[in-house]
């Protein structure tokens, strides 16, 4: 695939980039020898490989779900929270109803 002047032209005004005729003509040659590499890409023979998300693996840390029992940093205070709500319904913040 080879893209020409028009075709950048095309490209900058979707992105929003004003590009001058010189600017155009330059970009066109950018553009092919980038497309050249990514077409060699696809010639390479993948088959066998698993895909990857990163290069180095990664494991998530994870920590148990539990309320902290801590009156200062912990759980336990929705009812203090809720005194200052508005509206509190069933033990959550009450909200208007939005339709539509």
């Amino acid at each position: 695939m080879s893209v020409d002047t028009a075709t950048v032209a095309k490209i900058a005004s979707l992105a929003r980039i004003k590009l001058s005729e010189e600017e155009l003509a330059a970009m066109v040659p950018e553009l092919n020898a980038i497309l050249g590499w990514v077409e060699q890409l696809g010639e390479v023979d993948v088959s066998g490989i698993e895909p990857m998300t990163a290069v180095i693996e990664n494991h998530l840390r994870l920590r148990a779900d539990e309320i902290d029992a801590d009156p200062l940093t912990g759980g336990g205070k929705r009812d203090a929270v809720l005194a200052n709500a508005p509206a509190a319904e069933h033990g959550f913040f009450g909200v208007p109803k939005v339709i539509e």
